[in-house]
């Protein structure tokens, strides 16, 4: 039935079939075919194939500071360099992960380009170390729009939503990722506030100040 397009509600009775071993393999393919075919679209964009046992770490947004691409950008620097710094059994253990960024700017955004660049430059170098191509990739997929959107959502495994606290008036994508079946990392903003409490706080991965605190800390910071 289609019911649950107008009553969200009815989504309820897929909750009991969490544990089942059924549905959690229909699952799998489905998320299975749509990692595929996000997989293509990056073999497109940039020559290269991806392992569909990684991670699906994506962010799309508006590119913008308080979007905090740089930081998530940062987040995968970091990644990059424990890496680096592990012997290569240590690798072994670690669970592969394909980052991908996208998203739309004003033109003359200059910080957008800057942040686009960014993105690429640490792409380039990670997605051709030998040391670590196999347990960590990072793309930055042009041209946003809902076309790419529609095969990049579904894909995803973990969305990031990370705008400083207070910043996000809704922020409508994550609930479209919810609703693929992707986790969410995040803060307590715009709809991730509905969405943990309707989904349950412990199903996200939330972090950093609440956006009641934010107005303090900056004020703090300037002093």
């Amino acid at each position: 039935t289609n019911e649950w397009i107008q009553d969200m509600s009815m989504l309820q009775k897929l909750q009991p079939l969490a544990n089942d071993p059924d549905f959690r393999k229909k699952w799998r393919d489905v998320k299975w075919e749509n990692k595929r075919r996000l997989a293509a679209v990056i073999k497109q964009v940039s020559g290269d194939e991806v392992n569909l046992d990684a991670m699906f770490d994506i962010q799309i947004k508006r590119i913008h500071e308080y979007k905090r691409q740089l930081l998530n950008c940062l987040s995968i620097m970091w990644r990059y360099k424990q890496l680096k710094k592990m012997s290569p059994s240590e690798r072994s253990q670690v669970v592969p992960r394909v980052s991908v960024v996208g998203g739309k700017a004003a033109s003359a955004y200059d910080m957008a380009k800057r942040i686009i660049r960014l993105v690429t430059s640490v792409g380039e170098v990670i997605n051709n170390d030998p040391d670590t191509k196999d347990y960590l990739r990072l793309y930055f997929l042009p041209d946003y729009n809902v076309s790419i959107a529609e095969k990049i959502i579904p894909a995803a495994e973990l969305s990031q939503h990370i705008s400083t606290g207070g910043t996000e008036a809704s922020g409508t994508s994550n609930m479209k990722f919810q609703m693929n079946g992707s986790l969410i990392i995040g803060t307590m903003d715009g709809a991730n506030i509905e969405i943990a409490e309707e989904a349950g706080k412990d199903n996200l991965f939330i972090f950093g100040v609440d956006a009641k605190d934010v107005p303090e800390l900056r004020k703090e910071r300037a002093d």
